[in-house]
C-alpha cells in the first residue's frame, strides 16, 4: 500500500501523477488555456497517458503548510495544483457550459488561489491509498469533481468537461495513475502500514 503525501514546496522536487476518472469515461483530468465565461480556466479530461498537461500536485488546503510525505488522510481538504501553470483546481457557482453542472476551473498564481480551491479528500480507510479510488469534495460548495462525457468542439475538440456535480455516481472517482511518488513520513511507520513503492 502507498500512502498519498504533500508537496508543499515549490521550489523543491515536485510530486506529481495524473489523476484517472475511474468511472465509465476513464479520462485523465487536463488542464488547456480556453477561458470560461467566468474568466477562468477550464479544465478538461483526456484519454491520453502521455500528456504532460494532466500533471498535479497535493498541496495542503489554502492557507496551511505540510510536511512532504506526511499522509493524507481520508476527509482531509486538499489542493490539487497543475504543475505546468501552477494554478489550482478550483470551482465556484458558474455553471459549467456544457452539462450545465458547476464549473471546475484552474485559478490562481503560481499556488496562491482562494479558498475555492480546497477539496476534501473522500475515501475509505483512515489514508488515501494510491491504488484506491478516492471522491474530492469542493470544501465550500460541496460538489464532487466529476466527468460524464460531455466534449468540447473546437480548439480543444475531443476534450470532456471536467465539472462538479451535486450528487455522487461512478462519475466522481478518481485513481491516482502515473507520476512521481514520494514515500510517506515516519508516522505510518509508528502505525505499522507497510509504505513501500
Amino acid at each position: 500500500m502507498t500512502v498519498m503525501g504533500f508537496d508543499p514546496h515549490l521550489s523543491r522536487v515536485k510530486v506529481c501523477f495524473q489523476l484517472l476518472q475511474a468511472g465509465t469515461t476513464q479520462c485523465r483530468r487536463d488542464r488547456h488555456v480556453e477561458n470560461y465565461s467566468s474568466g477562468q480556466q477550464s479544465v478538461t479530461g483526456v484519454t491520453s497517458v502521455d500528456d504532460s498537461n494532466s500533471y498535479w500536485r497535493i498541496r495542503g488546503k489554502t492557507a496551511t503548510v505540510c510536511e512532504r510525505g506526511t499522509p493524507i488522510r481520508c476527509g482531509q481538504p486538499i489542493r490539487l495544483t497543475h504543475v505546468n501553470t501552477g494554478r489550482n483546481l478550483h470551482s465556484h457557482h458558474f455553471t459549467s457550459p456544457l452539462s450545465g453542472n458547476q464549473e471546475v476551473s484552474a485559478f490562481g498564481e503560481e499556488g496562491e488561489g482562494d479558498y475555492l480551491d480546497d477539496w476534501t479528500v473522500l475515501c475509505n480507510g483512515p489514508y488515501w491509498v494510491r491504488d484506491g479510488e478516492v471522491r474530492f469534495k469542493h470544501s465550500s460548495t460541496e460538489v464532487l469533481l466529476s466527468v460524464t462525457g460531455e466534449q468540447y468542439g473546437r480548439p480543444i475538440s475531443g476534450q470532456k468537461e471536467v465539472h462538479g456535480m451535486a450528487q455522487p455516481s461512478q462519475n466522481n472517482y478518481w485513481k491516482a495513475m502515473e507520476g512521481i511518488f514520494m514515500k510517506p513520513s515516519e508516522l505510518l511507520k509508528a502505525e505499522g502500514h507497510h509504505t513501500e513503492l
